[in-house]
């Protein structure tokens, strides 16, 4: 059997997501104002324009387009289009935010055995959809025999230590 059936390619986390802008500068000011990422250091040796961000564990590479005006526009909203997801406290707030910065929003609820998940989405100035939700209250229900556990990191790790423990016995 496998050693690493759960896990072949060993990975640890999500490192970053790199996304194609018109503007480094309009989409770097989008990150850090209104999404609460901030600037790190980008190795020079890249002969491209672009800037990295970090924030909440995870990595933003923003890389500017060779030909901005050939990107394509997304005026509408659509939660079923590519987006990251951010968790967040507050609904509230975040909804209370996004008005007061004039940011277009689409609402949507998800309900699943009595829990219900809010979600708001919107698009970053090149039109690349963010999700803000309240997810960490819908269970991760694995599809094969574990016990239903909540989207939260500190659970999701426990879920993996435990799934790497049930291999690791199978193996022996």
């Amino acid at each position: 059997m496998k050693e690493n059936v759960g896990n072949p390619l060993h990975l640890k986390s999500v490192n970053h997501i790199s996304l194609i802008c018109r503007s480094v500068e309009e989409s770097m000011d989008f990150y850090q104002n209104v999404l609460g990422f901030f600037p790190i250091r980008r190795p020079g040796s890249f002969d491209f324009d672009g800037a990295w961000l970090f924030g909440y564990g995870i990595g933003i590479h923003l890389l500017e387009a060779e030909n901005p005006e050939k990107l394509p526009k997304k005026k509408e909203i659509n939660p079923k289009d590519n987006h990251i997801s951010f968790q967040c406290e507050s609904m509230g707030a975040v909804e209370k935010k996004l008005k007061e910065m004039e940011i277009n929003y689409v609402r949507a609820t998800v309900e699943e055995g009595g829990i219900q998940v809010d979600q708001l989405f919107f698009h970053d100035p090149d039109g690349f959809m963010i999700e803000i939700c309240n997810c960490d209250s819908l269970p991760v229900i694995p599809l094969v025999g574990e016990v239903a556990r909540s989207c939260s990191r500190l659970n999701l790790h426990l879920m993996q230590n435990q799934n790497q423990q049930q291999i690791h016995k199978i193996v022996k």
